[in-house]
Parts: C-alpha cells; structure tokens; sequence
C-alpha cells in the first residue's frame, strides 16, 4: 500500500501513516530504508489490521538522492561557529548538535572555553577534506 507520513515522533520511533482517509501506526522497527522517517515522506508499506509494517520510501530506488545542502556553508559554520554546533544543526544532525552545544556551555562554566572551539575546528577540516560527505537523510553535498 501506498501512503505519506502523517506523524513521527523521534523520541518515542513511532508514528502515523495516511493513506486514502486511513491511519496506520509504525514504529521504526519496521523501517527498512537507510535514512530515518521524516513527515511527508510518501512510503510503501504491508497493512496488518491497523499496524504498517515493512515500510520503504516510494522513489527511493528510482533515482539518487539530490544534494540539498552545500558542503562550503557546512565548513564555514563549523569554522566559525563549531562550539555552538551550527553545522550540525544546518545538516539536520539535531541530537549532536544539541550535545555539541551542552558540552559548550559546561566547558565555558568550568573555565575551558578553547577545547569546544577545538571541535568545530576539526570538524570543518573533515568538511573541507571531504570526510564528512553527507547531511542526515544521508543526501551527498552540493
């Protein structure tokens, strides 16, 4: 069956698949494409009473994912604003941002504000180097 992610909630890895005026619940279990579900995805799936299982994204295996986010921007943001975790924010990896950002605020507190400055340094140099090639959704860089 063909249908759309309504919902998705990170936390909990489940969520609401609309097909047609249906609700379908899943949890990520059921998830067999390499990146994570995201709201309005369009997905294929196998119906077991109100539970979608074995889901995949429609299209997926039909062309390459298209760049969306530019590798020099990433590179700049890590340069220059790494200690806030910007970089990771900007390609979607929201959870390591938000740990880049705590470590900050706890190094600046005990006094040793130059080592989070020191992440965002090699990070960019991973960036400019090509390392760190792709955003989240596992999308390459333009």
């Amino acid at each position: 069956m063909i249908g759309q992610i309504e919902t998705y909630d990170p936390d909990s890895q489940a969520g609401v698949i609309k097909t047609e005026g249906a609700l379908f619940t899943f949890h990520l279990d059921d998830w067999v494409a390499d990146v994570p579900p995201d709201e309005g995805d369009d997905v294929n799936f196998d119906v077991h009473g109100t539970i979608a299982s074995n889901i995949t994204l429609v299209g997926a295996y039909l062309e390459p994912p298209k760049a969306v986010k530019y590798k020099y921007l990433a590179a700049v943001l890590a340069l220059f604003l790494g200690w806030t975790g910007a970089h990771r924010f900007y390609l979607g990896f929201y959870r390591m941002a938000f740990i880049q950002l705590t470590l900050t605020v706890i190094l600046y507190v005990t006094g040793l504000p130059g080592f989070a400055a020191l992440w965002g340094f090699i990070e960019s140099i991973l960036l400019f180097g090509g390392q760190i090639n792709k955003d989240a959704k596992g999308r390459p860089f333009k």
